[in-house]
């Protein structure tokens, strides 16, 4: 069977090896509950409520599968979706890897998405796997900067920085996530880029330096990355409406 000919199947892998240490001690960043739900629940329904993703593959602690596969089996997820949970790496990247690993052979496209980002609509995921399967090699969703950018000369903790050049603001995009690809060229991307300390921390950027172009599609304001104490605070509201409006 050619390439144009196969049917288009699609995964999503969302990476959730990782602590988040920026949200302070406690349970793992990913098992953090929002509206009474650990935060990676609600990133996996929201790839499972695309009628486009089959399977999501989710990628835990090394040390951890067995309970974040009880998790899973724990709260209710779309029958039609299959969930594998596999062991992840030191790193995202090794993660991400891990992740594509799992994949069986007749995927054709991936989405790749941070547990992290709880909230994200379905109408973003389906954009997203839209433009792949409509001959995009990689997609990502992104909006525009409220605020001015400044590049500066990074100093030390707590000290002034000078600036040295004031982006253009309406050329910049904020990059979220699911971010979506063409199966064989993110696992080339990956077979390509040497893991280097931390790894890449952006698919899309790993597929950039193949010379690939990366499109954007836009992104919603939801689908923000929970990383500081405040935005749990904002998780939080943003359930409590969607509940209120029954929209969730």
């Amino acid at each position: 069977m050619s390439d144009e000919s196969r049917p288009h199947r699609t995964a999503a892998v969302i990476p959730a090896a990782g602590r988040g240490v920026r949200l302070g001690p406690g349970a793992p960043k990913a098992l953090r509950a929002i509206g009474g739900t650990p935060m990676l629940i609600h990133a996996v329904r929201a790839m499972a409520r695309s009628r486009a993703v089959s399977l999501v593959v989710v990628v835990a602690p090394s040390d951890g599968a067995a309970e974040v596969r009880r998790l899973v089996d724990e709260h209710a997820l779309p029958e039609r979706t299959e969930i594998l949970v596999v062991p992840g790496g030191e790193t995202r990247q090794e993660s991400v890897s891990a992740g594509l690993a799992a994949l069986p052979a007749d995927i054709t496209s991936v989405l790749i998405h941070d547990a992290a980002r709880p909230l994200v609509p379905v109408d973003t995921v389906d954009s997203v796997v839209e433009a792949v399967r409509e001959g995009s090699p990689a997609v990502v969703p992104a909006l525009p900067l409220a605020d001015t950018v400044k590049e500066v000369e990074p100093g030390g903790p707590g000290e002034p920085e000078p600036v040295v050049a004031t982006p253009e603001r309406a050329r910049l995009r904020a990059v979220q996530t699911p971010q979506g690809f063409d199966l064989a060229t993110l696992v080339r991307a990956h077979e390509a880029i040497a893991v280097n300390g931390e790894g890449a921390t952006d698919d899309a950027g790993m597929v950039e330096r193949l010379g690939v172009t990366v499109m954007v599609v836009p992104g919603h304001e939801e689908a923000f990355k929970v990383t500081r104490p405040l935005d749990l605070v904002l998780a939080e509201a943003v359930l409590a409406r969607r509940r209120a409006t029954d929209a969730y």
